[in-house]
């Protein structure tokens, strides 16, 4: 482990490879699990906002599912998530033509219809975030669902850290994603 700011960072996103392969895993983390993507204060906010704008990208399972339960729940300990479809997959999963999940709001994202990709715990993963009073500790989740991903990851040479590059940069800012960099060169 080692300190970034105020993140206490796990080795494993700078030592672990990853690339996630959908042919493989066909998305399954969208579908496997016993609950659905964790949600923060801020995005339950936007959810509500957008789901007008999202509604027409789902399935109808999807849009049954949250018109009863709503865009997020609370559950008995108090965190927030994505409805699920039956107890099952996320309620705003959506499938290609090929079978693989994806994501109803990063479609509506991607057509331009809004301007939230999907939620930071979806875009981060298989990075976790948990957030303490003080800091905030950042590990690599290990999924055997994952191993297909993990394989890619080892052939293409791609730690995870670079495999989400993106949403970390979104989730902590550019300067601290630079000294992420400079950590991992050093390492």
């Amino acid at each position: 482990m080692f300190q970034l700011g105020k993140t206490i960072v796990s080795e494993d996103i700078i030592e672990k490879d990853f690339v996630c392969n959908l042919n493989a895993c066909k998305g399954a983390c969208c579908i496997e699990g016993e609950a659905g993507a964790p949600v923060t204060e801020e995005e339950v906010a936007i959810l509500q906002e957008i789901y007008p704008k999202v509604k027409p990208f789902l399935r109808p399972e999807g849009i049954a599912a949250i018109e009863q339960q709503g865009t997020h729940i609370k559950t008995e300990l108090d965190e927030l998530e994505t409805p699920l479809v039956d107890g099952k997959e996320c309620a705003y999963v959506t499938f290609t033509d090929r079978g693989i999940a994806s994501c109803g709001i990063e479609d509506a994202f991607n057509a331009g219809t809004i301007d939230f990709r999907k939620p930071i715990s979806c875009h981060l993963y298989p990075v976790r975030v948990q957030d303490y009073s003080e800091f905030a500790a950042i590990n690599y989740h290990r999924w055997p669902i994952c191993d297909d991903a993990c394989s890619l990851g080892k052939e293409l040479k791609v730690p995870v850290y670079k495999f989400v590059k993106t949403a970390l940069i979104r989730k902590f800012g550019e300067n601290w994603y630079a000294e992420l960099e400079k950590v991992a060169s050093e390492m």
